[in-house]
């Protein structure tokens, strides 16, 4: 009785200042954040921007914002989420309609996200060339996956999710096309920038692009801010699409198009949304990335930096590291790293990684003789 009681006041007693001091001291505190949201859609956007310390040349800055700090691990998730929004306001998405997209994968994980989180019904057509990863996350969510034939490329997968909306009254997303994907991009992912480099200079803004949302939507607000900041587009050498000046026949495949690994980017015709920024004449260079370049870009950022993003994330880097080269010294340089690496664990990003241990591994854990594997039946 007694002794409990005492244990127990002792237990919940507030701790010394002297005690509290040595907290603050020992551990490194988080920042001030709102920490309850009353939904995963509320946790889109706000991604942080990060200093590339080893990769880049002493003579310049380069940083990258990271999107994979979205709650679905992409920039896709912003797109989605306006969209949705968009079409709740205008009533062209009912309560509980079967909404349906074309996508490569992250698009359709961040419509999943989005619509399970809504209500919604998802439907996903996806070309069997994509990773099969995105299609288990997308199935974990809820979503339907249709997978078109390769061949077909995205064209084939496009065209598979309109003739389903019209076949079955479902609400057909058109992330390629919606002006909803690029006017989101110039309301929160631009202006997140200019907030972050408020108190300093930006020279270069380096992007890909998917639907040409990012491009089109950040690239104009950053630029009606800051006249002076160079935007950059890169796109896969084997697919210069924008670089070849040849225009997209409506339901194509544009000609200089060739399949590349860079997942994400660059679909096999040239989208309306990256059309519409082009239009507005805010590209001040092009720069081509092979996709080997972007692979391997991407590995060095994992070993190098901690920074564990795609191969797209691999191939804007790339284009910002050709930017560093040739930049005035003391120059500040941005890229966009869309998504994080996971996506991509049966792509040739890691076709050199094994799940079994190498030799070297092998070696470490025989230098201790506990806990040792045995060793494998036909040896």
């Amino acid at each position: 009785g007694k002794f409990g009681s005492q244990t127990a006041r002792t237990m919940h007693r507030a701790p010394s200042a002297s005690f509290s001091r040595r907290l603050v001291r020992n551990f490194r505190t988080s920042s001030p954040r709102k920490a309850i949201y009353e939904n995963v859609c509320e946790l889109v956007g706000k991604t942080p921007v990060v200093k590339i310390n080893k990769l880049a040349p002493e003579h310049v800055e380069l940083y990258a914002k990271l999107e994979y700090f979205n709650p679905l691990s992409s920039v896709k998730d912003r797109l989605a989420l306006a969209i949705i929004e968009d079409a709740e306001k205008k009533g062209a998405l009912k309560p509980g309609q079967t909404v349906v997209e074309a996508s490569s994968g992250n698009t359709g994980i961040a419509l999943a996200m989005v619509c399970a989180a809504k209500g919604y019904p998802f439907v996903c057509t996806m070309a069997e060339s994509f990773s099969v990863e995105r299609r288990k996350v997308m199935r974990g969510l809820g979503a339907k996956v249709i997978v078109t034939p390769a061949p077909q490329k995205g064209t084939g997968m496009v065209k598979k999710a309109a003739e389903l909306a019209e076949e079955h009254g479902w609400f057909l997303a058109s992330q390629f096309d919606n002006e909803a994907n690029w006017a989101y991009h110039a309301n929160t992912t631009g202006p997140e920038i200019l907030v972050d480099f408020s108190d300093r200079q930006l020279d270069y803004y380096v992007t890909g692009f998917g639907t040409g949302g990012t491009f089109t939507g950040a690239s104009q607000v950053i630029k009606q801010a800051r006249p002076d900041c160079k935007v950059i587009l890169s796109e896969p050498a084997n697919a210069a699409m924008v670089s070849s000046g040849e225009a997209q026949v409506p339901g194509e495949s544009h000609p200089a198009w060739e399949p590349h690994p860079i997942q994400g980017w660059s679909p096999d015709f040239i989208p309306g949304n990256l059309q519409t920024g082009l239009g507005m004449d805010l590209v001040d260079e092009i720069v081509p990335i092979g996709g080997e370049e972007a692979i391997q870009t991407s590995k060095a950022l994992a070993t190098q930096e901690g920074i564990f993003t795609g191969i797209s994330g691999g191939a804007t880097t790339a284009a910002a590291l050709k930017v560093c080269e040739k930049a005035a010294p003391g120059s500040v340089v941005l890229c966009m790293i869309p998504d994080t690496a996971e996506r991509y664990l049966s792509t040739p990003l890691f076709a050199d990684i094994l799940a079994e241990m190498n030799e070297e591994e092998e070696k470490i854990s025989k230098s201790t003789p506990s806990a040792q594997l045995p060793p494998p039946e036909d040896a």
